[in-house]
């Protein structure tokens, strides 16, 4: 099958084309925004990261924004320091030069201010924007894109309506040779043991067992107890009684396809098919780390109901239920609790977001992009320093 896309020089494919302004540390925040405000069109991200971090959150920081900047659906970026961060922007900007597409780097210590950066980089960003403005879609295989999957605000219908309907549309993009990722460690917790069966090997199973068993002692080494303060009360309100029981119906995001591996947070995957990213439950921080491991396309399922976006990647909504669906049309791209109600089936559903990823991959706006909704958040794992 085929979609219309954006052929980068290392021969992704992405479904957008943006210019994004990417600080290299909170310090930068402000020079960013400036940036693309003065840039129509532009795109950029806030963060609170990047300095006074240890060495293992530091690495994540740096790989997340390295690799959120080098996601196809980027199709030029301006990375902005202030000079002495822990993660570089000079090495960012390396980073993602690899990917072959334009990239400018300005160190608000090094260009001589606030007002010097800004200036700089909104004339380099012009020329940038007139490049991008003459790049046309090309014809590309649908084996080429990556699907994020992630639940957000489960109800009693979310594991028997929206869930299994993003599965068979999971399976059906597998199936054409593409690739998925099912998120949210925490949200796996209490239905491991299914996932590792289908695992294509042992190794991939141990991976499985190991991710749930590290998020549930980290929970135990800051005192808690991860299966008595999840589900969430949002969670709760919604119907859901336990961990396990969210467990059990966030995995049928999954579909039924092998396990071909699983990935650390914002790790671009190795294999095609079925992957898991050790992500947090965190809506957010979780599509955050699969949009920087290279997905080009989120599929959000929601009991509960959520505005969220995503600054790069277009984000499809789905309702598990149509109270909801109707109560925040605005936001809801496609309603399953239409299986609730006797109306359609779990195929139907499913090949009803499978055409809907088409037709966005091919052009066509999420209700979060039509509002300009794109929130951004990495996965913090210790201590400011």
């Amino acid at each position: 099958m085929k979609i219309m896309g954006y052929v980068r020089p290392n021969g992704a494919v992405g479904i957008r084309n943006h210019l994004l302004v990417l600080p290299s540390v909170v310090c930068a925040n402000d020079a960013a925004r400036k940036i693309a405000e003065q840039l129509a069109g532009a795109v950029w991200v806030d963060h609170q990261h990047g300095c006074a971090e240890l060495a293992p959150d530091a690495e994540q920081t740096r790989r997340t924004l390295a690799g959120f900047a080098s996601n196809p659906n980027v199709g030029a970026c301006i990375i902005v320091g202030l000079g002495c961060e822990v993660v570089n922007a000079h090495g960012l900007a390396e980073a993602v030069a690899k990917t072959g597409k334009p990239v400018e780097c300005f160190v608000i210590q090094e260009v001589g201010g606030t007002v010097n950066t800004v200036a700089a980089a909104v004339k380099a960003g012009s020329r940038m924007l007139e490049m991008l403005s003459k790049q046309e879609r090309e014809e590309c295989d649908l084996s080429s894109i990556t699907l994020a999957l992630e639940c957000g605000g489960s109800d009693a219908c979310s594991g028997i309506a929206a869930n299994p309907a993003v599965g068979a549309a999971s399976d059906m993009l597998v199936e054409q040779g593409g690739t998925s990722i099912l998120s949210e460690t925490q949200e796996l917790i209490g239905a491991e043991h299914l996932l590792a069966k289908r695992a294509v090997s042992p190794e991939v199973a141990e991976r499985i067992w190991y991710i749930c068993k590290r998020a549930e002692e980290g929970a135990l080494k800051m005192g808690v107890d991860i299966r008595y303060t999840n589900p969430a009360p949002g969670n709760i309100e919604g119907g859901i009684t336990t961990l396990e029981e969210k467990s059990l119906g966030c995995i049928h995001k999954a579909g039924h396809t092998p396990i071909q591996e699983v990935v650390e947070y914002a790790e671009a995957p190795k294999k095609k098919g079925l992957v898991i990213m050790d992500t947090p439950g965190h809506d957010v921080e979780s599509i955050t780390g699969m949009v920087a491991g290279g997905a080009q396309v989120v599929v959000f399922t929601t009991g509960r109901g959520t505005p969220v976006g995503c600054p790069i990647a277009p984000v499809i909504k789905v309702a598990s239920n149509t109270t909801m669906y109707e109560c925040m049309r605005d936001n809801m791209d496609i309603n399953a609790g239409e299986i609730v109600d006797g109306e359609k089936s779990i195929r139907d559903v499913g090949k009803e977001i499978f055409d809907e990823i088409i037709a966005v991959c091919n052009g066509k706006k999420t209700k979060a992009e039509v509002l300009g909704f794109g929130s951004f958040a990495v996965n913090r794992i210790g201590p400011t320093q």
